[in-house]
């Protein structure tokens, strides 16, 4: 746990797709990561919350993989989510939610925001049917990301900040943030699979795990690799 973190694992909107997961978390030697990012809405809205992010989390807990994760907008009622994340992260200490907070790995800052974020200062906020914040919260909640840059960051965000290349509209509030912060990596989900440059920052979208879709990252080089599972058998 001492080690610095140079590569990430990066998935986005996991949806309580363990079978999909395990996979991945077996594959840490082939794909040379040494830690794990996942943003987006992490259970089946349809399915028993409290069960599905025990499930989850236990499985990332017992790979013994670092992990830093930010829930996504369908990963409401905050309570639920806030009570099976505080547990769990007691139980493995390789776990580490940062939705609205930051969390240091040695030179490496690890700090983001979930759910979905609005530009619209007197947008309504929703913990209870939807994550859902207004983008000055976002800045709020992460203005200690100023005092710390002595480190390197990595963002991770359900709302893509606003850039042209991935083809989806974003928060333009938060690619301010990211302008301002200078992370050398953001993750996101909320758009089409794909990654670029904003700034010096790569902004990266993973695509959806559920689709088998996901990328490893290099903090240090800033480039990323895509990849696909294959059909799994259920």
């Amino acid at each position: 746990m001492n080690e610095d973190v140079r590569t990430l694992l990066a998935v986005a909107d996991p949806r309580g797709a363990i079978y999909r997961l395990a996979p991945l978390l077996k594959k840490r030697d082939e794909l040379e990561f040494d830690a794990l990012a996942v943003v987006g809405d992490l259970v089946d809205p349809d399915g028993d919350r409290s069960e599905e992010y025990r499930t989850l989390f236990e499985a990332l807990g017992a790979s013994g993989i670092r992990t830093f994760w930010v829930p996504g907008p369908a990963d409401a009622p905050i309570e639920t989510y806030l009570r099976e994340a505080r547990n769990m992260e007691v139980v493995f200490p390789n776990l580490r939610g940062v939705h609205g907070t930051c969390t240091l790995q040695r030179h490496v800052l690890f700090a983001g925001m979930g759910g979905e974020i609005e530009d619209d200062p007197d947008a309504e906020r929703d913990e209870q049917r939807r994550l859902r914040y207004p983008a000055w919260e976002a800045e709020y909640r992460l203005k200690l990301v100023g005092e710390l840059d002595q480190y390197q960051r990595v963002f991770l965000f359900s709302t893509p900040p606003a850039h042209k290349g991935l083809g989806v509209r974003g928060s333009q509030v938060l690619a301010e943030l990211v302008n301002t912060h200078r992370p050398r990596v953001v993750i996101t989900a909320g758009s089409e699979r794909g990654s670029e440059l904003l700034g010096n920052t790569l902004v990266v979208a993973p695509g959806s795990l559920v689709a088998g879709e996901y990328a490893v990252v290099d903090l240090r080089e800033r480039r990323v690799v895509e990849h696909t599972l294959e059909e799994p058998v259920r």
